[in-house]
């Protein structure tokens, strides 16, 4: 595990657990209470945990995906967000809308979508430049031929 895997984890975890914790506990923690689906007492460490399982897996799959060339970090970034910012919608919003009792699906919807979204714009270009190369890299090593770079469009 090179020193970039483990800059792209921090990447996701440092600014997702405050971010997480602000938006759902303190930001906006009086609407979610309104929404009548918190428990009394959060499990925070289960969220850490989550959130870690999820920092090793992005940062995993990041380099397996995506190109590291240093003149396309944006572009990746911005894959990635779109990727994997959509995935993490569809396995954190849509199905905790379909399964619990709440107040409001519609408030629901529109809090977490836009967690999604802001948690992504953060920490996709962070994850791009943990992985992107080095000045001095050559302009051919580094990059990562994958399915989604080669499909047209």
């Amino acid at each position: 595990m090179s020193k970039p895997f483990w800059w792209a984890i921090a990447a996701y975890l440092v600014p997702t657990f405050p971010l997480g914790y602000a938006w759902h506990l303190v930001t906006f923690g009086e609407r979610y209470e309104r929404l009548g689906m918190y428990r009394d007492e959060v499990i925070i460490p289960f969220g850490l945990l989550s959130m870690v399982i999820q920092a090793v897996v992005f940062a995993w799959a990041y380099l397996r995906l995506f190109r590291t060339r240093r003149e396309e970090w944006i572009r990746s970034a911005a894959a990635f967000a779109g990727v994997f910012g959509l995935l993490a919608w569809s396995f954190t919003t849509l199905p905790v809308a379909a399964k619990y009792q709440m107040s409001s699906v519609a408030d629901f919807m529109m809090l977490e979508t836009a967690f999604t979204i802001v948690q992504f714009l953060v920490v996709s270009p962070l994850i791009a430049l943990a992985y992107r190369q080095p000045a001095h890299a050559s302009a051919t090593s580094g990059s990562h031929a994958h399915a989604l770079q080669s499909a047209p469009g």
